[in-house]
């Protein structure tokens, strides 16, 4: 690095600190935390508006034990699994927090610098790594209440004895908005007598005390830990509430958009292609604001997705959706949207508040209900209950209507899948959602938590043999979605930054019009998102009659453009003027 680049590292890394820090002389825990990351010799400056990703980046989300085999850790058996089925469409794994934990599937972290021996340890990481965009969880809001640093918290001792955030609990804190039912505070037994901490998310998950420090040079420390693991996106997981207040909701902070800020430039200096995506699952216009101006996150999940294509699905009408994407903005150059329509977590509610009114939102999850799915609470304004999430696998969301089950289930499912694959940004699929694993009911019974129900743990030789036996909808599903994964990545229409335009072609039809970079290609992405055929004129999409067209999903060619374009339920055209190779 040169000097002048240093010099304008120090000056960024002090002006964020000075946002956040105002009073205090930020220039030692500058040079600290660029000590820490190793900020003092070669690293290169970073570019600005560079896209570092394209159409053939794919993510997949899943635990580190989904698949298990006996007398091998997990780890190596995820990796066997993706290098025997996936490596050819899948660039990137998201492995969801492998270290050791006490509560929530890993979101309770006891100890950042290990991975949990009950999948494996960090060199089955770091050969993942090797072969595949590593993407890990940065657990930043909060840790086990069985963590080193708590348990020093309550002997009243370094490192952890101001490392969380004490409470008075005759405190008004109203304006808080949480995200769960559980008290806000816990109380604590401490060497000097019982004290009250905060704790956004569960009684075992204690929120850190970022207006220390000491804690950022902790989870600076953790971040280089990761990178030199092989780690090249980093997830911010819950990052919105990290910065607390009182009187504030102490949500999406200016401080903390402040922290995404400092992170960035100290990740993109130690390492110019790697990238943070911010996990806010708030309301659409929120989420947004994580891009800042282009020097926050690099990605943000398109949370608003989910709610708003699978309530398409069952109603048959794609109007709010339609209304929801074009009112998105595009992705500038230098970031891009991942999109997902299923996770371990459920679908979120919160991101599609404003786009379906109460009755809508009360609607889906009632049809979702009725298809085997739970639903998790959060405490609103008022303190009156109002649905959080719901918790089902996609594969059984899309079972049927809201009539009902019937017979178009696998058909659904994939339309769902084809929509998200041509959209704007980077697909991230959920593994159940390869798999098209049913809803793990038992699970929730054993564990009492409803999130169980999409969690489940895969024995891999019962997997493969369903995988390879022709007929099982787990098989039909995953030749499916490699297929159009496989044209997918061909396409340059398809990169995440291309043009979008919402078409509009009817309430049961959900379409839209993507451009490559160059202006070269062209493709019409039109879904039948509906249990009824649907005739759509030729003429009405505005296709070029000097081009051929071609359907990437069939093969099929349109040469008579005075025709219609019939789409059977739940069918999908991807209509290109030049196919990619």
């Amino acid at each position: 690095m040169t000097d002048a680049i240093q010099k304008e590292l120090k000056f960024l890394v002090e002006s964020h600190l000075s946002f956040i820090y105002p009073n205090a002389d930020n220039g030692e825990l500058a040079d600290r935390l660029m000590a820490i990351m190793e900020l003092d010799g070669s690293c290169m400056k970073p570019g600005v508006h560079a896209n570092s990703w394209s159409q053939k980046d794919i993510f997949t989300i899943t635990y580190g034990d989904s698949i298990r085999r006996d007398g091998e850790e997990p780890l190596e058996t995820l990796h066997t699994f993706f290098n025997e089925r996936l490596k050819d469409v899948v660039s990137g794994i998201h492995i969801l927090p492998f270290f050791p934990y006490s509560s929530d599937d890993g979101f309770s972290v006891i100890d950042y610098t290990r991975v949990n021996d009950a999948i494996g340890e960090w060199e089955h990481i770091v050969e993942i790594g090797k072969e595949y965009n590593l993407m890990a969880d940065l657990v930043i809001n909060h840790c086990s209440s069985r963590s080193g640093w708590f348990d020093n918290f309550k002997q009243r001792k370094s490192p952890g004895a101001d490392y969380f955030i004490e409470t008075d609990p005759n405190t008004d804190l109203s304006e808080v908005v949480r995200p769960r039912t559980t008290p806000l505070l816990r109380e604590v037994e401490t060497l000097n007598g019982k004290r009250h901490v905060w704790c956004t998310f569960s009684p075992d998950q204690v929120d850190l005390n970022f207006a220390n420090p000491e804690v950022v040079c902790e989870m600076v420390g953790i971040i280089k830990l990761y990178l030199d693991r092989g780690v090249r996106t980093f997830r911010l997981d819950a990052v919105a509430f990290l910065w607390k207040e009182i009187g504030t909701s102490c949500i999406n902070h200016p401080k903390t958009h402040e922290f995404v800020r400092l992170f960035r430039t100290l990740i993109e200096h130690h390492s110019p292609d790697a990238i943070i995506i911010t996990e806010t699952n708030v309301p659409n216009h929120e989420n947004l604001s994580y891009f800042g101006n282009a020097n926050e996150a690099h990605a943000v999940y398109n949370f608003s997705l989910p709610p708003l294509l699978v309530n398409a699905l069952v109603t048959g009408n794609s109007n709010h959706l339609k209304m929801w994407q074009m009112s998105m903005p595009p992705a500038q150059m230098g970031t891009f949207f991942l999109n997902f329509i299923a996770s371990h977590d459920g679908i979120g509610l919160r991101p599609a508040e404003g786009l379906l009114n109460e009755e809508e939102i009360d609607a889906l999850a009632n049809t979702m209900q009725n298809f085997g799915a739970r639903i998790s609470w959060r405490t609103a304004e008022g303190g009156r209950p109002k649905p959080y999430e719901i918790n089902v696998t996609l594969f059984d969301a899309l079972q049927g209507t809201v009539r009902g089950p019937d017979k178009w289930q696998i058909e659904r499912f994939i339309c769902a899948h084809g929509i998200m694959f041509s959209l704007e940004g980077v697909p991230a699929i959920y593994i159940h959602s390869f798999l098209a694993t049913n809803n793990y009911s038992e699970g929730v019974d054993l564990t009492n938590h409803n999130r169980t129900i999409n969690r489940y743990k895969w024995d891999y030789d019962e997997l493969c043999e369903k995988l390879d036996d022709g007929y099982s909808h787990h098989c039909k599903v995953l030749q499916r979605m490699r297929e159009l994964l496989a044209i997918r990545i061909k396409q340059p229409a398809f990169h995440p930054n291309a043009t979008q335009f919402t078409l509009h072609l009817g309430e049961q039809v959900f379409g839209f019009w993507r451009q490559s970079l160059k202006r070269d290609q062209s493709i019409f992405c039109i879904h039948n998102i509906s249990d009824t055929e649907v005739a759509i004129p030729l003429s009405s999409i505005n296709l070029i009659s000097l081009n051929t067209w071609e359907d990437l999903v069939s093969g099929e060619k349109y040469t008579d453009l005075h025709k219609d374009l019939v789409l059977g339920p739940y069918d999908f055209v991807w209509l290109t003027n030049k196919p990619g190779v």
